[in-house]
């Protein structure tokens, strides 16, 4: 008798889980087969409240309008991006998981000897969202007004200017050991963990620079604190518009952008990816989301899963370049 009541509760509970699923599907997602039938968790691998995580929550929430659907944000900082890129590797490949990438897949494989996930087979690219520059930064105290002042301080002190970042291996440090060579500088990197206790003290004079994202530097380049000397990329940043690009301060051989995607696990539904890929486009030729990717420090970027494919690759190459000649290796 025990036997029949426990099987009949489980094929009731079996039952209404199936029907309470199919009726999600039917009167949930706008996508594919009633895609998304359910929440969808969207893998950060960042911590709560920096300008990564703040453009992965901005984007969820208008994936969430688009689609019908419910976007949960999982935050899983740490060793680099890895902890939060494998464990979007390893889900279903059914179009619930999802990862926020970042510049750091086309960097990790280099300096990870021991990573264990490859981004060419683990991963089904689905659209990049935005690039963003990388930021000189000084402190204002410094009395350096410009790149050419860096440049001509860091010489006449060779061996003694600490640059911060965000941590070893990330695109900053590098961003700072590819101006190095560039401007021919021999200046010693000082890694924390992340870039807020960096930035604290280079506005205390404990490091003498900092390279930093542009979502991170902007409000701190605003509040007076740091001056920016110049940002990567083809343009100068909506919001510094009196900050020269590298190129315009003598150093056009130096760019090191950071991108941001979404990706999914390899496997996911051709249909799945088509269609969030035709929402994220349509998101990012919104005026909404170039008004607010602006005030985060970037600038939208859009195109096919096969354009980001591309662009992944194009970037492995580049910063492949970089972390050999730099020599970054971490355990």
């Amino acid at each position: 008798m025990r036997s029949l009541v426990l099987g009949t509760v489980l094929a009731t509970a079996l039952n209404f889980t199936a029907f309470a699923h199919t009726a999600s599907a039917a009167n949930g997602g706008k996508g594919p087969s009633g895609y998304p039938g359910r929440p969808i968790t969207l893998v950060v691998p960042f911590a709560p409240g920096g300008g990564s995580d703040n453009i992965a929550r901005y984007i969820a929430s208008r994936l969430n309008a688009r689609t019908g659907g419910n976007i949960i944000i999982d935050n899983r900082p740490g060793a680099g991006t890895n902890i939060g890129n494998e464990y979007a590797a390893r889900a279903a490949a059914d179009g619930y998981t999802l990862l926020f990438g970042q510049v750091t897949l086309s960097i990790n494989p280099y300096i990870y000897p021991k990573l264990r996930y490859d981004v060419a087979k683990d991963f089904a690219p689905i659209g990049q969202i935005a690039t963003s520059p990388t930021v000189l930064l000084v402190s204002a105290a410094s009395g350096m007004k410009d790149v050419k002042d860096f440049v001509a301080y860091a010489k006449a002190h060779a061996g003694q200017v600490n640059y911060g970042s965000g941590g070893t291996g990330t695109s900053v440090h590098l961003a700072g050991q590819l101006f190095s060579t560039v401007a021919k500088l021999d200046m010693t990197h000082v890694p924390y963990k992340g870039s807020g206790p960096a930035m604290v003290d280079l506005m205390g004079g404990q490091i003498q620079a900092m390279f930093d994202t542009a979502p991170s530097a902007l409000p701190q380049a605003a509040g007076g604190k740091v001056r920016a000397l110049a940002v990567t990329g083809p343009a100068r940043l909506s919001g510094l518009p009196d900050v020269p690009t590298f190129a315009q301060a003598g150093y056009p051989a130096f760019d090191a952008p950071v991108w941001y995607g979404l990706l999914a696990p390899a496997g996911t539904p051709a249909p799945i990816v088509t269609y969030l890929n035709e929402q994220l486009n349509l998101i990012l030729d919104e005026p909404e989301t170039h008004e607010r990717l602006a005030q985060l420090g970037s600038v939208p970027a859009k195109g096919s899963p096969k354009d980001f494919s591309a662009f992944i690759a194009k970037e492995s190459e580049r910063w492949r370049a970089v972390v050999q000649s730099a020599k970054v290796t971490v355990d």
